[in-house]
């Protein structure tokens, strides 16, 4: 199978080690090099490589923000971000914006020619190690959304129901507006499967949102 890369980096000896790398290697041309931005948006779309080996950091706009905007200069272009960052909410970030494949820069050899095929293959590819970390922490997030599932002004609101407050006051209390207030209380008693106020008091009372906060 053979596939066109353009690499973005910052560092001009960064490019050139990745480019006598993946030449090397039978199939893989190296089309082009760009080192900010800019270039990788304009040298994307003029280019229209199978694959962009995009640097995470970069002055200016980073990898990340890059990422969101192929789509729209080379829809068939598919990104594989090399980074520093090896915490799992970079890689999520990433797979967010639109990558397909997630290297470390510390990585082997190996591992990037790898990744680039893998993902020049249609598939996705992140670190064993760092896709076991990945996993671990969406598996946490769930967790802890199953035992809480408000979001932090949901828990707000219904702390202010239980002590009474009407959807007006609330709304006054919050700065919002009272339909949000209203929005946000029907949420609550749906995702609690409440149906009455005493049931909203008695979860506010079990849960500690009841008790005196420091800034009060």
């Amino acid at each position: 199978m053979s596939f066109t890369i353009l690499l973005v980096d910052d560092h001009a000896v960064v490019r050139s080690g990745l480019k006598l790398l993946l030449e090397a290697e039978e199939g893989i041309e190296v089309v082009g090099e760009a080192a900010n931005a800019q270039e990788a948006l304009l040298r994307t779309k003029l280019l229209q490589p199978d694959i962009l080996l995009l640097d995470v950091t970069m002055p200016g706009k980073n990898g990340i923000e890059v990422a969101r905007e192929v789509a729209g200069v080379s829809p068939e272009t598919r990104i594989v971000m090399l980074s520093m960052q090896d915490e799992p909410s970079y890689v999520r970030e990433a797979f967010g914006a639109g990558a397909s494949g997630y290297v470390l820069k510390e990585a082997a050899d190996t591992e990037l020619v790898r990744a680039v095929r893998e993902v020049a293959a249609g598939g996705r590819y992140v670190h064993p190690e760092l896709g076991a970390r990945l996993a671990f922490a969406e598996a946490r997030e769930r967790q802890d959304a199953a035992a809480d599932p408000l979001s932090e002004r949901e828990r707000e609101v219904l702390r202010l129901l239980a002590l009474g407050h009407t959807n007006q006051e609330i709304a006054k209390l919050l700065y919002i507006s009272v339909r949000t207030a209203e929005t946000h209380r029907a949420r609550v008693m749906q995702k609690l499967d409440l149906d009455t106020r005493a049931e909203l008091v008695r979860y506010a009372l079990d849960h500690g949102l009841l008790e005196p906060r420091e800034d009060e």
